[in-house]
């Protein structure tokens, strides 16, 4: 069995270090925000729900280098299912913690 290495991109130092600044980057702001206070809540929400997405794919370019590429195809396919089956087994998981709860109250 042989692995070909060649085609596939696993960083650089340089690329590394971008995706560790922005993180840091998109980590503080967040973080001031709801430290301080200086921003109304719905406006803290926004940004740190905002920074959030903006950092998921920080983290998806520079340390996962997941493309979107027409010729990584196949990644962005297995990572799209990954992340749905992330989001219905959480979602439902708070749904039944919910219900639950709410069953208990009376």
């Amino acid at each position: 069995m042989s692995h070909n290495h060649d085609a596939v991109d696993h960083g650089s130092v340089k690329s590394y270090l971008t995706g560790f600044v922005l993180s840091v980057i998109l980590t503080a702001i967040p973080f001031w925000a709801v430290m301080t206070g200086e921003l109304s809540p719905g406006a803290t929400l926004a940004t740190v729900v905002g920074l959030a997405i903006v950092q998921i794919v920080v983290h998806l370019k520079y340390f996962l280098h997941l493309s979107f590429k027409p010729g990584s195809r196949e990644n962005t396919v297995a990572f799209l299912f990954s992340a749905l089956i992330i989001v219905m087994v959480v979602g439902l998981s708070v749904w039944i913690i919910l219900s639950a709860n709410e069953m208990m109250m009376y």
